[in-house]
């Protein structure tokens, strides 16, 4: 006789299931103490331990020792390598059979010499499944091998996760066992999990909660762990409620497979190769046995690396992405970061990310993947398209700290007007586990419900790596239609793009930057890293420069194409969102500095092979090549290395009448050579027409005053700045009453993330850093150059040192600034109060610029209060302004009329030593009249980055002046010169050129080169088959509109025989 129907208690209906399940309370008599069934410890285990990571070939043929569970091993990032002796006892014959594993460490088996299953607490994956189903005639003995790497999941910070690392933790193994697995019960749990979650996540108030928990207590009643004969009842029961389908208007969830692994974080780049091949090895795992099962996956470099290391996983990768279930996303180099790279870098991470999955995997990504970038840039959209991709999928925005973002799905359109397809999983996170909480959080949480009708749900343990599990695809595929829910489906993120473009017509557009309310200390954190970032960003970009011309003017050039390839892929390596960003352990920090004195040392020596070969068969002494890498004309105060190491100042003029990208010789270590008079070059500078030279600085007071007859500047004793006068108008650029070169000391402790925030009440600790009256001294006087010089004493522990320099002709005065910073929390920057007002400012960015409020009108100006940009910011009224230029600065404001550079940060987490030590830099000040782009502040910022270079000629330089290519009008940059990618024997450049003042216009291009054939291209260099251009007395015409980017196939004459 069935038991009589009973009140049901909410709560302790809920708790009964709950205990039912629970891995603590309970497990004699409740289900989960029945999901493994007999064990045996493994037959034998030794294991020897190594400071290196070692390919397995090696690793096997080492010393191994008797080891046993609950053995400790360590410290630090070594690797302790297992050998796991097996036998199966003929009992278990018919079941299935896992080798249980729990160690802290993440670990890697190794089966018949190939990585078969990553294993790790952290990431819920403690046991390898031996066999689905013990055979007859299966092997009862093996032999395995686990690979145990002496870090977390997430590094190994001491006390904290973002802590540095603790070099001396140790590790252990507290589980190594065999034992059958009892898949009915897994199936049951996750049954009961999943109706759990549906009567807590609906709650009280729907009725399908009801009908949830009441299953779930039904299931209980007729099930006895203690015998299997009643899973069945259960089951059915389960999957009566499961089958209940919901209507045709639910919201459709697509739920894709990732594991988001940073390329080096709080681990250093060469365990990440490891991450990898532990975490892509799990996954392919699951998609053998889950054909369903689609797993999405960014950065070509990671998979770069596990074709050098692991080319048995790279070639299955391969093949389960023929099948469709390996999904390459992305398309960059690796995921960078998405406001410090130039234009160009960003261009290159899509063009060498692009190019390899072509080669390796046949096609080109269709989606922009970059969940965890600290901000994203205007010209993203742009750069995209020039790319081949116009969807983009990010979550990163969910962070803000202020404003919450208006929209999950929108079009988003850049600077340029370009626009793409956009998508932040509702959810906010790229490491789902399948629950439904989470799902019904992602329809809850859209922010464009009747706008938007699908989502993304990317599931797997992530950031470390680690990926899906078996048990969250359970989840889901239970999931897959079922009442009161919204519909899941296993899916990829082109069929989630696909379906939000079908419905596109009501989605809203945003326009402009998407800035993160957060992290924005990453904007000057390790100033070094960000110093050797925008140095390499040059070094390469001059080498590829110089090597054009050169292959365009000799023979015997050969281009550098394969290394420059690989000094490229450090610098985008580098690029990566925690490691530019100095958001990185103290040991990533350091190979980051080795990278780029890697880029340093061989572009140097490319640089001096391309300037050899373009003074090859040249008649003349040997000398110097002074070359312009820049496309204006330029004259310019150098320092020119005498016999003997010193250097002497002598005045460069640009090579041609209106050369760019051009060549002079200097067949003395002066400038006698030089192919025009110094003085005539002067005369703009208003310099007497008989001299080169200024008075000499002034001193009066303790106070001192250069003037270089286009402004003049005047600093107090204690080298600030009290006057910037331009002088043809007399108009005075510092506030009245204020002084500029304020350098400003701020308390800066974030509320948790040390090296990537800085908050908005650091600006109420704001110091004045007062200098000693009487530190300043006159140095360089009269001729080229006038210059003085202070000492600053910041703190008892820190110092700085300037030398204020201004140049013959020169329209800013710069500041060369030595610090040694030796502080706790405490953040630097440097103020100049400007005689000007506006509500905006403006900022350089990738390829143009954009303007943000002085003001705090709203929580999203400011929520601004620290921001980035490249090379210059600028604050203009009518008539004139004031720019703030720098040679590797990233974070700066304006707020009213201050200008403000931000200069160091000292925190202490992940790594306790970042930005100790000695650090040189150099900003600049430019007053101006009329508008900036008139006034020249983006080809001063040019200059002030891109020096001219005077190169040792070792055969004689060229007796007359050349100039490669000029343009007929100012507002276009000719960014990059290289050889293009594709076929090297056809002997072609590649131009890329862009709009930087904000119009539309029309410019001509003038060649000097043997060119027989112009083409418009992409930005991965292929053709426009409609982009023909015709030469007209080598000449090119091209049209841009405001901010766009150009690039330009030209394909040279064959060189004569």
């Amino acid at each position: 006789m069935a038991a009589a129907p009973a009140l049901k208690h909410w709560r302790t209906t809920l708790e009964r299931v709950e205990k039912f399940m629970s891995p603590v309370y309970f497990t004699d008599c409740n289900l989960r103490g029945r999901l493994f069934g007999a064990s045996c410890p493994v037959a034998a285990l030794s294991s020897f331990l190594t400071p290196d990571r070692l390919p397995y070939e090696e690793a096997v043929q080492r010393d191994f020792r008797p080891a046993q569970v609950g053995c400790s091993f360590g410290p630090t990032w070594w690797t302790c390598w297992f050998r796991v002796e097996l036998t199966i006892p003929e009992a278990w014959v018919g079941q299935e059979v896992h080798l249980c594993w729990e160690s802290d460490g993440e670990g890697l088996v190794w089966r018949d010499g190939e990585p078969v299953q990553g294993l790790t607490k952290e990431g819920e994956k403690t046991s390898y499944v031996l066999t689905d189903r013990l055979g007859e005639r299966d092997p009862r003995s093996l032999t395995l091998y686990v690979e145990v790497a002496c870090n977390g999941l997430l590094g190994a910070g001491k006390g904290s996760i973002i802590a540095a690392p603790d070099p001396e933790k140790m590790f252990q193994l507290s589980r190594a066992e065999l034992a059958v697995f009892h898949r009915d019960v897994h199936m049951l749990l996750v049954d009961l999990e999943l109706l759990l979650g549906i009567a807590k996540g609906l709650g009280k108030d729907n009725q399908r909660s009801f009908q949830a928990l009441y299953t779930a207590n039904q299931m209980v009643n007729v099930c006895d762990p203690a015998q299997p004969e009643t899973f069945p009842v259960a089951q059915a029961l389960a999957s009566r409620f499961f089958g209940q389908r919901g209507g045709e208007s639910q919201h459709t969830i697509h739920a894709t497979g990732h594991c988001h692994i940073d390329t080096a974080w709080l681990w250093p780049f060469k365990e990440t190769m490891r991450k990898c091949a532990r975490s892509w090895v799990t996954a392919l795992q699951l998609m053998e046995r889950n054909p369903e099962f689609i797993f999405a996956c960014s950065q070509a470099q990671q998979l770069e690396w596990v074709k050098s290391r692991y080319p048995g996983l790279h070639s299955r990768l391969q093949e389960f992405a023929c099948r469709g279930q390996f999904v390459p996303v992305g398309g960059t180099w690796v995921e960078m970061d998405g406001n410090l790279p130039s234009g160009e870098a960003m261009v290159r991470q899509f063009l060498q990310g692009q190019n390899f999955f072509l080669q390796e995997f046949g096609k080109m990504c269709s989606e922009f993947w970059l969940p965890d970038t600290f901000g994203y840039s205007a010209q993203l959209p742009q750069i995209m398209h020039g790319c081949g991709i116009r969807r983009f999928l990010t979550q990163k925005l969910s962070w803000n700290l202020v404003n919450s973002f208006p929209h999950h799905t929108f079009f988003w359109e850049g600077l340029d007007g370009s626009r793409v397809l956009v998508h932040f999983p509702p959810g906010d996170s790229y490491v789902m586990q399948g629950s439904v909480e989470e799902v019904l959080k992602t329809v809850a949480n859209n922010r464009d419900k009747g706008r938007a009708n699908h989502s993304a749900f990317l599931f797997g343990f992530g950031d470390g790596g680690g990926g899906p599990t078996q048990t969250m695809l359970d989840r889901l595929k239970r999931l897959s239609n079922t009442d009161g829910l919204p519909r899941v489906q296993l899916s990829s993120p082109r069929q989630l793009f696909s379906a939000l473009e079908s419905d596109s017509g009501q989605l809203c557009t945003w326009v402009g930057e998407l800035f993160l309310e957060l992290h924005n200390g990453t904007y000057t954190t390790h100033a070094q890293i960000k110093k050797g970032n925008r140095e390499c960003e040059r070094i390469l970009h001059d080498v590829e420069l110089l090597s054009s011309l050169a292959l365009a003017r000799s023979t015997q050039f050969l281009y550098p194409a394969a290394q420059l390839q690989h000094l490229w892929r450090l610098l985008l390596l580098n690029q990566f969102h925690d490691v530019v960003t100095g958001s990185c352990i103290q040991m990533v920090a350091e190979e980051a500095m080795c990278h780029y004195e890697d880029i340093r040392s061989h572009g140097n020596t490319l640089l001096s092979a391309a300037a050899a070969a373009l003074c090859a068969g040249e008649p003349g002494p040997e000398g110097l090549l002074i070359v312009n890498t820049l496309p204006w004309k330029r004259t310019e105060v150098m320092a020119l290395p005498k016999p003997g190491g010193a250097h002497s100042l002598g005045l460069t003029p640009s090579p041609g009448d209106s050369a760019q990208h051009g060549l002079c010789s200097c067949s003395s270590p002066h400038l006698a050579a030089a192919p025009a008079a110094s003085a005539a070059c002067v005369r703009s500078a208003r310099a007497p027409t008989d001299s080169a030279s200024r008075p000499p600085p002034t001193k009066t007071d303790g106070s001192v005053t250069l003037d270089n007859g286009i402004i003049r500047v005047k600093l107090d004793p204690t080298g600030r700045l009290t006057s910037l006068v331009l002088v043809a108008s007399g108009r005075e650029a510092i506030a009245e009453g204020a002084v500029g070169n304020q350098f400003v000391l701020f308390d800066d402790v974030p509320l948790y993330w040390d090296a990537w925030d800085v908050m908005d009440y650091h600006l109420e600790t704001r110091k004045p850093v007062l200098g000693q009256a009487g530190t300043l001294a006159v140095g360089t006087e009269g001729g080229l150059r006038g210059s003085a010089w202070f000492l600053l004493q910041i703190s008892p522990n820190s110092r700085l040192s300037q030398e204020v320099v201004l140049d013959v002709g020169c329209p800013y005065v710069r500041f060369h600034t030595e610090v040694h910073w030796h502080e706790a929390h405490k953040f630097l920057k440097v103020e100049f109060p400007a005689r000007v007002r506006s509500s905006q400012a403006t900022y350089e960015i990738q390829f143009g610029h954009l303007q943000r409020p002085t003001h705090y009108n709203t929580s999203w100006d400011w929520a601004r209060f620290e921001v980035w940009a490249h090379r210059w910011m600028d604050l203009s009224e009518h008539g004139f302004g004031l720019a703030l230029l720098n040679d590797c600065k990233y974070g700066a404001s304006v707020r009213g009329s201050i200008l403000s550079l931000s200069l160091l940060r000292a925190p202490k987490a992940p790594d306790f030593t970042a930005d100790m030590g000695r650090h040189e830099f150099t900003y600049a000040l430019m007053p101006h009249k009329g508008s900036f782009q008139d006034a020249g502040v983006i080809q001063a910022a040019y200059s002030l980055n891109f020096p001219l270079l005077a190169l040792p000629a070792p055969s004689p330089a060229p007796a007359t002046s050349w100039s490669a290519f000029s343009l007929s009008s100012p507002a276009v940059v000719l960014e990059t010169v290289k050889q293009a990618e594709s076929s090297p024997q056809r002997r072609s450049l590649v131009l890329r050129l862009y709009e930087a003042h904000g119009s539309h216009v029309d410019c001509w291009l003038h060649l000097s080169l043997p060119v027989q054939d112009a083409i418009l291209c992409d930005l991965l260099e292929r053709p426009d088959p409609a982009g023909h251009l015709p030469l007209r007395d080598s000449r090119l015409k091209l049209t841009f509109s405001p901010f766009q980017v150009l690039s330009l196939l030209l394909v040279l004459q064959p060189p004569p025989h």
